[in-house]
């Protein structure tokens, strides 16, 4: 996306003092990020697209709430979607995606996701996207009805499953958990270390919706990275550590979230996927594609 320096430029100097040339870090079609060098060590600015316009306003609440589990938040600019971030330290995924750390990160993420509950409806009417579980049915009408990069056989099981996803969202709602802020893209390379703090980044992805739904993208990048599966005694340890704030007797719930989630993390790409096209589409359509497998292969649980 384009970003004017110049002027991104100032702004940063406005707020902290470069040491060196302000560099470009990548440049994708939802964000730009540059690297600002400091006396002491690295800012990060990053300018996000029309539709992560919301993250620069929700981080920034994030940090004010919980100042030692998000990005420190440096200065944003809401009308331009503009965020100037502290370094936050060494992705997970660069030191091999610990799944111990897994332990430490998700209790006071879901701590956050509690506490931000009573904000849900601030948050939704400043932007951020709605994926609350009252919605998802209409919502997965919305996913079969789209040109989806799947074959026959596929969407036929997606189609079928249409009746019992109506159920499954109804038990969701029944189990007592507010919908609340669900960052939707959980992995190890959203989530840095430094010291013993962990800090969980990139907030573009976010919705509200059910908070236990976050822990398909955990999963899915500790299966794929970490080879592990249902089976591996890692994943229950995890589960159980993320749960343990929400009190006892929630396995069984959990499991009926994951299996809806897996529907609403393809839902939630479609709204990115609308505004690609060309190449850039047909790269998120690979991403896409392991989203709706995923969600196929667990629609009978």
């Amino acid at each position: 996306m384009r970003v004017d320096q110049p002027a991104a430029g100032a702004w940063i100097a406005a707020h902290v003092e470069p040491a060196g040339p302000i560099e470009l870090a990548h440049d994708r079609p939802w964000s730009t990020v540059l690297c600002v060098p400091l006396a002491d060590g690295t800012a990060w600015f990053k300018a996000c697209s029309r539709l992560q316009a919301f993250e620069p306003r929700l981080t920034a609440a994030l940090f004010r709430g919980w100042p030692d589990l998000v990005p420190e938040v440096l200065a944003f600019d809401e009308a331009r979607s503009w965020l100037l971030l502290a370094d936050a330290g060494t992705r997970i995924g660069e030191l091999g995606n610990p799944p111990q750390h897994w332990l430490e990160i998700l209790p006071p993420y879901a701590e956050l996701q509690r506490g931000e509950a009573e904000h849900a409806s601030v948050h939704l009417a400043e932007g951020v996207p709605d994926l609350r579980v009252a919605t998802l049915a209409e919502r997965f009408d919305e996913l079969i009805g789209d040109d989806l990069p799947l074959a026959p056989v596929e969407r036929e099981a997606l189609e079928h499953f249409a009746p019992a996803f109506i159920q499954l969202c109804d038990e969701l709602a029944a189990g007592g958990i507010p919908d609340t802020v669900q960052h939707d893209d959980l992995h190890m390379n959203n989530v840095y270390r430094q010291g013993d703090r962990f800090r969980i980044l990139d907030w573009g992805d976010a919705s509200i919706s059910h908070p236990f739904a976050s822990l398909v993208a955990t999963f899915r990048f500790l299966e794929e990275r970490n080879g592990l599966d249902d089976r591996d005694p890692w994943i229950a340890r995890i589960r159980d550590a993320y749960l343990e704030p929400w009190g006892s007797g929630r396995i069984e719930l959990f499991d009926v979230a994951m299996r809806v989630g897996r529907v609403a993390h393809a839902v939630a790409a479609l709204r990115q996927r609308a505004a690609l096209s060309g190449i850039a589409r047909d790269q998120f359509d690979q991403d896409l594609h392991v989203r709706l497998r995923r969600a196929v292969a667990g629609l009978d649980g």
